[in-house]
């Protein structure tokens, strides 16, 4: 079932893992919303203007590669788009943004999304 995902803190540069996730989220065919304060193309995915604060309508998932020190001033609309989870990975874990996620309903992980893809566990 394709999962459509949110990559905050998208990248066209193919040495980061941000980019390496939208890669392997394309590869197992889920939908992916690259968004950042980048631009660029990401798999066919225009990378969306992160300071414009973008709509997107039936989010899944919110795959987090921005640190816990750059996600204060997108909190509310991190959580205003309303996915069904967040995704913290290594890096970007962050207590209060969980906290308020969860009290939405919200799941969120302390997890890799690369691993969670190769395990099948995505």
């Amino acid at each position: 079932m394709s999962k459509k995902t949110a990559i905050f803190g998208a990248t066209t540069n193919p040495g980061r893992y941000a980019f390496l996730a939208a890669e392997r989220l394309h590869s197992h065919n889920h939908e992916i919303i690259p968004i950042g304060i980048k631009k660029g193309v990401v798999f066919g995915s225009e990378i969306l203007n992160l300071r414009e604060k973008p709509g997107i309508e039936n989010l899944h998932t919110i795959t987090m590669y921005i640190g816990p020190q750059n996600q204060k001033e997108w909190e509310n609309y991190i959580i205003s788009l309303a996915p069904q989870r967040i995704i913290f990975n290594p890096g970007a874990e962050n207590s209060a943004l969980q906290k308020a996620a969860e009290n939405k309903g919200i799941e969120t992980l302390n997890a890799c999304t690369l691993v969670m893809l190769a395990s099948g566990l995505y």
